[in-house]
């Protein structure tokens, strides 16, 4: 696939911070850790990962904002472009040494999503996607997958962790849900799962109480392969509510109305 200026830099800046923690990774008994909470932990890999990510795209695109997890909001001088950043999505995955997380990156131009890219540098699997020239990963063109009934689907379901406080509305979600398809997965990284979708290799996905850094690479992997996505009322609040369903058009309908039921 041939990048754009804009894929370029962003890719550049997720695989400079992949190196960093994929060296921690496989030294995770050196790794000095703290909590935020129960069941949430963050690491000195993570803000390491932020500081490179937001050094790299400032050289880059200076004055633009920044969302990002540890470092907050950002102003930047230019007011119709920020970034959203995770720089380790599936921080427990990391720390108990599951090779499933990544660095989600994306960029919002005037309130709409134009580009994200996700990458797992555990395994070197990169998803990108530019608004309107398609998603791939490891520059091989991606679309959502083709199955149509939900009792074939395999999706993924967001668990909420220890001391969320949200644990009988995600109990209830998930029995709306768990009764009408293959199989339900929380896979532990919302922005690799996002992508799983826009491959294919899930076929749809629900989970809530989520930030923009955790969603808004991922809404346009699954955008610009094929897919729908929406927050639990069909609309587009994702950022806003943290709420996000995604699939083919038939799963997510099919989600939305079980959800509706929960």
């Amino acid at each position: 696939m041939l990048r754009s200026p804009l894929m370029n830099v962003m890719v550049a800046a997720v695989l400079k911070a992949g190196k960093g923690l994929k060296r921690d990774f496989g030294e995770l008994e050196n790794l000095q850790v703290s909590t935020k909470g129960p069941g949430d932990f963050v690491s000195i890999a993570d803000k390491k990962a932020e500081r490179t990510l937001h050094q790299e795209l400032e050289k880059a695109r200076p004055g633009y904002g920044f969302v990002m997890e540890e470092s907050g909001v950002i102003e930047g001088a230019d007011k119709t472009h920020r970034w959203h950043i995770d720089p380790l999505d599936g921080t427990t995955n990391f720390l108990h040494g599951l090779p499933f997380f990544a660095t989600s990156v994306a960029l919002e131009r005037e309130g709409v999503l134009v580009a994200g890219v996700v990458y797992n540098p555990a395994t070197e699997d990169l998803f990108v996607a530019e608004r309107g020239k398609g998603a791939f990963h490891n520059d091989r063109r991606m679309r959502v997958s083709g199955r149509r009934l939900m009792e074939d689907s395999l999706v993924g379901m967001g668990l909420m962790h220890l001391g969320h406080g949200h644990q009988g509305a995600n109990i209830a979600d998930l029995g709306a849900v768990l009764g009408h398809v293959a199989g339900g997965r929380n896979l532990g990284s919302i922005a690799m799962e996002l992508a799983y979708v826009a491959s294919g290799r899930l076929d749809g996905l629900a989970s809530r109480w989520l930030k923009s850094w955790d969603l808004a690479a991922g809404i346009v992997l699954v955008r610009e392969a094929g897919g729908f996505v929406s927050d639990f009322r069909g609309g587009d609040t994702m950022l806003e509510t943290g709420d996000i369903v995604a699939g083919n058009e038939a799963i997510h309908k099919g989600l939305l109305g079980a959800l509706a039921k929960a």
